[in-house]
This record gives structure tokens, sequence and C-alpha cells, in this order.
């Protein structure tokens, strides 16, 4: 997979804008707040239909504009595709897929796929569970849009069910309604876990690996999924596991006004020779973590779609030791890499194709086929 062009306009800082990445490394160079990450941001829009940063649209709207618009070009194994998103100040943004209107946000889930790695990745380890259930959503998504539907029907029974436990507290007679919330949640959360399963067990055999090498084969990092089912390997058994659950959970869910079952409760424990990262590990070895999980994104992928997702790291180099970033740096040759960034020594031992330095908004291309010593 490959992106051949990326056009702005009103896009945040940027009045308008038109890219157009080399195969390799393409870097975006400058000073802080220039609007470097700003681009990223926008291919990634593309990728999954929402920002990394924000989830008000009308947050990357230019100030002033009446809309903002990004078109993205790339090339598949299948084919050219296209997307363009406009988003006016006052109505609902359209998204179009190789010119073709799109009804529903999953219809773009699939078409490019990208893989971004920033700073604020540290809370996916260092945070709550809502931020590592976040990240499986958003890969699970992009690889397989029957995840994001399912996803989608499942939270859409779980607003109806906890709205219908606090109408309990005032309309008792509404108890026997909530066998029928149980059953659509368990259909759809089923699915969900079942999903997850398969493709965290993907991860955490792809993310051993990427650790043990980026350690030096010191440390080995197991992702384990957490949650408070017992897992099945047969779908049917789980959708009956998690009724259940939710049945003998109804007393306790009712004094609670909240479903307290199910898999937007899941997690994922990091573990470090046995030992929990986010409670125990030092900042190097979350940071450490971080770096394999998101290798393993891209490896997990490959495998799925048969092609290398696009990568993207804002400003993440500098974060890096040596080691870390050498072992980043020598995993760029089959897959197209974008990295923003504020000194180009972070990119030393890297061979980059294309670099535009920005500024206040604007892009210049400098010389390509740069060596970084």
């Amino acid at each position: 997979m490959r992106l051949t062009r990326l056009t702005l306009q009103d896009f945040r800082n940027y009045q308008g804008a038109d890219i157009r990445p080399c195969p390799g490394v393409t870097v975006f160079y400058g000073d802080n707040a220039q609007g470097k990450t700003n681009i990223l941001e926008a291919i990634y829009l593309c990728c999954t239909g929402r920002s990394h940063r924000t989830p008000r649209d009308k947050e990357l709207i230019r100030w002033d504009a009446e809309f903002a618009r990004v078109e993205l070009q790339v090339e598949r194994l299948g084919g050219t595709r296209e997307i363009e998103i406009i988003i006016p100040q006052k109505e609902r943004k359209t998204v179009k897929v190789s010119g073709n209107p799109i009804a529903r946000s999953g219809e773009l889930m699939g078409h490019i796929n990208g893989v971004l790695f920033s700073p604020e990745d540290l809370r996916m380890v260092k945070d709550g569970p809502a931020e590592r259930r976040r990240f499986v959503d958003m890969e699970l998504s992009q690889i397989r849009p029957s995840y994001y539907y399912a996803l989608q029907r499942y939270n859409r029974a779980l607003v109806q069910r906890n709205r219908l436990l606090r109408e309990i507290a005032l309309r008792p007679a509404l108890r026997d309604t909530l066998e029928a919330w149980d059953e659509q949640l368990a259909r759809h959360g089923a699915e969900i876990i079942e999903h997850r399963r398969r493709f965290i067990r993907r991860l955490s055999r792809a993310a051993l690996q990427n650790h043990l090498a980026i350690s030096g084969g010191k440390e080995r990092l197991e992702v384990v999924y957490k949650t408070s089912l017992a897992l099945s390997e047969s779908p049917q058994e789980t959708f009956e596991i998690l009724r259940q659950g939710l049945c003998a959970a109804r007393e306790q869910d009712i004094r609670r006004q909240t479903t307290s079952l199910g898999p937007h409760r899941d997690d994922l424990t990091l573990l470090l020779g046995g030992v929990d990262v986010r409670a125990f590990g030092s900042q190097g070895q979350q940071r450490t973590a971080a770096l394999s999980l998101k290798l393993s994104e891209l490896e997990v992928m490959h495998e799925e779609t048969g092609e290398w997702p696009i990568l993207m790291l804002d400003d993440v180099m500098s974060e890096l030791d040596p080691q870390r970033r050498r072992h980043l740096l020598t995993r760029f040759e089959p897959i197209q890499v974008l990295v923003s960034c504020t000194d180009m020594s972070d990119l030393a031992g890297a061979q980059v194709g294309a670099a535009y330095r920005i500024q206040s908004g604007t892009s210049t291309l400098s010389p390509a086929g740069l060596s970084l010593p």
C-alpha cells in the first residue's frame, strides 16, 4: 500500500497543500506548532473517518473558513483508491470513496490502512482500560469492517439497556423488558469478544518477538486479554456465558443503574516477566512496550490484508533512545513511512526519499534522496 498524493484545503492551519510522498521514508520537519502533526492527522482521518486528537470534526476547519477538505490517493494491490472528506461548518461531513458517496462510516474502513505512533500512545500503557480498548477497536475496525458494525450495534444496545436501568427505578414494571436487551447485548458482545480474542492472540505473538528484539533478548512481553467472562473458543458458548452473566447481574445493575458486565469492561494486561508494566514498569519499559505493540500492529495488519499499512511516526524519534531508534529504523524497508520531527538528525541512519519543510501551515519540498549518517 502506498500513499501517492495528499491534498488539503482549509484543514487546520493549512489554506492549501499538495503533498506527494515517496514510496519509502518521507519526512515533515520544522519547528513546533507549524502544522506537521496536522498532515498525519489528515491521513489518519482518511483511514478511520475520525481524528486521533479530537472527537469534534469542526475543530479541523481552518479559522474563518466555511469547510475543510482532505483528498487522498493510495495505490493498493487491487488498484487505486481515492478518499475525499469534506467537513462543513453547519452540516454533517461527507465522505466519498473513489468518487462514490458512502452512507455509513463503516464503508470507509479497510480502503486505507494506517498505523500512527505518537508520544500520546504512552497513554495506552499508562492510563486506564479505555485507552487500550480504543487501541484494539480502531485497529480491528480498519481490518475487519464487520467488527466496526458489531461494535456500533453493541454500543447502541448498551445505551438502551443503561437507559432502561435508570427508568426501572421510577417504573419497576419495566424490569421484565430487560431480558430482550440482555439477548441483544449478549449476541453482539459475543461477536466482539471473538474478534478481540483472535486479534489479541496474534498481537501477543508478534509483540513477544518485537520486544525481545528491542530489548536485546532481555525482556519478554506478554499481551493478555482481560475480561470478566470465561473465554470460549465457541462464539455460541460465549453468547450463553454473557447472557447468563447479564441475567445474574440484573439486581446489581438496577441498583447501580449501569451495565457491569460485557466487552465495554474489557482490558489488555501487558506483562514483562509476569509483572504488570502499567503498575511497575519504568518509563523506558513502558515506552518500549508501546513501541512493540505498534510494530506488532503493523505485522497483524500485513497478515490480515496481504499489504503493509502506511506507518506514521509523529515526533516520536526524539523520545526513543538510540537502541530503540535503530530497531525502528530497520523496519522501514518494506513499508511507506511518514515521519514528523523537529530535527532531521533524529533520523540518523535512515534513507530519506523526500523531505518537506513545514512552516506556518505551508510545505516546501527539499531535495530528495537524503542519506543521514
